[in-house]
C-alpha cells in the first residue's frame, strides 16, 4: 500500500489540506497529517484548527512514496521556511518520488528550482514567479502531472487534484472508480 505525508503549517487552506486527506484514504492509500509546526494543532487560513498526526520530526520521510503540500500563502509561507522539509523535497525529486502542490505551494518547488523546464500550473497569481523560475506554466489546465510531479491551481481544483494523487499512486482504474463513488463530474 502507498503511504503519503500531507504537511500543514498554520495557515494552511483547509480544504487544499483535507481533501486529499479524505480522497487519498478512500482509496486505501495510508496518508499521515504532518505538521511543521512546533504543536499538532494548526490554526488554518479561515481559522479552522487542524490536529495533525505527527510532528515532522516524528517521521522517517523514508516511509513515504509522495510528500503533498496544500496552499494558502500563510501556510506556504511556513511550508518554505522548513529547511527539513525543503531537503526532502528535493532528494524525493531526485529520487524519482511523488511530489504534489496545489495552490500557492508550488512556489516552493519553483523556489527549489525543481520546476525548471518543467510544465506545472498554480494559483493564477503565482503564475510569474513559476515561470521566473524557469517553468512551462499550463495555465488551462486544473492539474498538471509532470512526470513524479503534479501541481493544481487553487481550492476549487482540490478534489481534481486528489484524483490525480490517487491516479498517480493506485492506477488509472483505481482513480476512475473513486471517481464514481464520489460522483465527481460526469457521469
Amino acid at each position: 500500500m502507498a503511504k503519503v505525508a500531507v504537511f500543514i503549517a498554520d495557515g494552511s487552506e483547509e480544504v487544499e489540506a483535507i481533501t486529499p486527506v479524505d480522497i487519498l484514504r478512500r482509496a486505501k492509500v495510508e496518508v499521515d497529517v504532518v505538521s511543521i509546526m512546533p504543536t499538532l494543532e494548526i490554526t488554518a487560513s479561515r481559522y479552522v484548527k487542524i490536529t495533525a498526526d505527527k510532528l515532522i520530526d516524528e517521521i522517517n520521510f523514508d516511509d513515504y512514496d509522495m510528500l503533498i503540500l496544500p496552499g494558502g500563502v500563510r501556510g506556504t509561507n511556513n511550508l518554505n521556511a522548513c529547511e527539513e522539509l525543503k531537503k526532502q523535497l528535493v532528494r524525493f525529486n531526485d529520487q524519482g518520488k511523488g511530489i504534489a502542490a496545489i495552490c500557492a505551494a508550488p512556489t516552493v518547488f519553483a523556489g527549489l528550482g525543481l520546476l525548471n523546464g518543467k510544465t506545472s500550473t498554480c494559483n493564477p497569481g503565482f503564475w510569474d514567479e513559476l515561470r521566473s523560475n524557469g517553468a512551462n506554466v499550463i495555465e488551462d489546465s486544473k492539474v498538471v502531472v509532470n512526470g513524479n510531479i503534479i501541481t493544481s491551481q487553487a481550492m476549487g481544483t482540490s478534489v481534481d487534484f486528489a484524483l490525480a494523487l490517487t491516479g498517480y499512486l493506485c492506477g488509472e482504474d483505481a482513480k476512475e472508480e473513486l471517481r464514481k463513488n464520489i460522483r465527481f463530474g460526469a457521469i
